[in-house]
């Protein structure tokens, strides 16, 4: 579009404010406003200025092809597929709404919709009628006729199907889970022309506003979640007037079993405790075996016993009983009777000491002490007199201990106090055990020359006993760490989790969770 002004022409193109640098009609109004018809829209052009409306309809963005402005001060516009009656002021304002533009087509007495390609498609007569070129013929419109009727559409929601079932509008309405198509069937009345009705719908929770006005009578959603909506609609009579009114339904997507808040709930709770499932399950697989292994040590204990019973003990009981037949048979000044009751007495510590010895086989002490002592006696066990300082450290309150896992515990201490005493040259020992909630744990610590580092990668045949130590710290779920440097000492740490270490209230020594 070329404009001369007192200082020459001024070309305007689609950077200048045109929807289009080509231009297809133009059309001054009655107050002098040029309106211009581009391939891409309308806008108008008053002061030097190009001012192009925005949020228009679709059919204001087709080609123009005709304009013409009728007695009311309102633009006849011919598109390449519509007729339309704007109102001039909204257009210049560029605030448009629904009622402000008007499409008329052949259910209002058009031969035809689209417009002859041509200048001036659409010219005003000096009796107000506004004529149009069509592709079939001539077409006039008055438009003191044409006044907007004030009676509203109705509009009523006919039916909801769910994947091409009807579902019943009396009562609530649940789709049940996996439904992929949903339908809404509505319709329309209008006192003057049905067939003019429009529609606008929106489904709340899903779309983000009102759809285009649209004359199809459905609505279809695809694959909707899990959730409750409502479905609105409200309809335009045929001079475009909306009535502000909604028909609108509510309804439910109802979740399937995986998609239930409880069961999405239950599953993260597995995932997360599935680590302390696993740890469950392999401390109760080790239970089982401690206790036949236990009971297994158990049967061997009682029949030694039985067998020390019946052979050894009763053997040196009847010694002693002869002893005993003796000792009265012989005078009192007999140099032998002292000698004989010395022995006599021997005979008896021993047979005492037997039987403590084979009730300890048989049966388990629940005496939590009992590690302490145990360990307290090594020293005297590998003839060490005091040159070595040695101490055993005991923290938390003693428990009862499953009897296989004390005997364990103790082999592993005992081989580890062994390895300190013999190999580390050491002048302080010590072994801390360590009761708590959460685990047993024992640690031998010397100040020695240290572990090799060969011998602390792997062991050495032969030598320190640790593989030994390492497969019964495993076999009872225990782990087993050792610390050493050369001339720095040595720190050897057991830690049996609370689950198979502590004996609860059981029976026969028998682990209980």
């Amino acid at each position: 579009l070329s404009a001369k002004n007192p200082w020459g022409w001024k070309t305007y193109k689609q950077s200048d404010g045109l929807p289009s640098s080509d231009v297809t009609t133009l059309f001054v109004d009655s107050v002098g406003v040029l309106w211009i018809g581009t391939a891409a829209g309308i806008a108008s052009f008053a002061g030097d200025h190009i001012k192009s409306p925005r949020k228009v309809p679709n059919s204001l963005q087709e080609p123009i092809f005709g304009i013409a402005e009728d007695r009311h001060g309102n633009l006849w516009i011919a598109t390449a597929n519509h007729i339309l009656h704007v109102k001039r002021n909204s257009l210049i304002n560029g605030a448009l709404t629904e009622t402000d533009v008007r499409e008329y087509g052949l259910a209002d007495g058009l031969y035809g919709t689209e417009g002859v390609k041509r200048y001036r498609s659409v010219v005003a007569d000096s009796q107000g009628h506004v004529w149009f070129s069509t592709n079939r013929g001539l077409s006039v419109a008055n438009p003191a006729r044409a006044a907007a009727t004030s009676a509203p559409a109705l509009v009523h929601i006919e039916g909801v199907e769910g994947d091409g079932t009807q579902l019943d509008l009396g009562g609530p309405i649940h789709f049940p889970p996996g439904t992929r198509r949903t339908t809404f069937r509505f319709v329309g009345l209008s006192l003057s022309n049905s067939e003019r009705v429009r529609y606008r719908y929106r489904l709340d929770s899903f779309d983000r506003g009102w759809s285009e006005p649209t004359t199809n009578r459905e609505a279809t959603y695809n694959n909707l979640g899990v959730g409750t909506y409502r479905f609105r609609v409200m309809a335009s009579n045929s001079d475009g007037l909306w009535n502000g009114s909604e028909a609108t339904v509510g309804f439910e997507v109802e979740p399937a079993l995986w998609q239930t808040w409880w069961f999405r709930f239950s599953f993260i709770l597995t995932l997360a405790l599935m680590p302390w499932i696993v740890y469950r399950i392999r401390i109760h697989q080790k239970i089982a075996q401690l206790n036949v292994r236990f009971e297994e040590r158990l049967a061997e204990r009682t029949r030694i016993a039985q067998d020390l019973h019946d052979t050894l003990l009763q053997g040196v009981l009847s010694a002693s009983m002869h002893l005993h037949v003796a000792g009265n048979r012989l005078s009192d000044d007999s140099p032998a009777k002292p000698l004989l009751i010395q022995v006599q007495q021997l005979m008896n510590q021993v047979i005492n000491e037997g039987r403590n010895a084979l009730q300890g086989l048989r049966s388990s002490s629940g005496d939590p002490r009992i590690l302490e002592q145990a360990f307290s006696r090594i020293p005297q066990e590998l003839g060490d007199h005091g040159e070595v300082a040695y101490r055993v450290i005991v923290e938390g309150s003693p428990r009862p201990l499953h009897p296989l896992i004390r005997d364990e515990v103790y082999r592993i201490g005992r081989e580890a106090l062994v390895n300190a005493f013999r190999h580390a040259t050491a002048a302080s020992i010590e072994i801390q055990v360590e009761y708590t909630a959460a685990h047993l744990r024992v640690a031998v610590r010397d100040n020695g020359c240290g572990i090799d580092p060969r011998v602390l990668q792997g062991g050495r045949e032969g030598h320190w006993g640790l593989p030994g130590m390492r497969e019964r710290a495993e076999k009872i779920g225990g782990k087993l760490k050792l610390w050493s440097r050369l001339n720095a000492g040595t720190e050897v740490e057991l830690v049996v989790p609370h689950d198979v270490a502590y004996q609860q209230q059981s029976r026969n020594g028998r682990v209980s969770c």
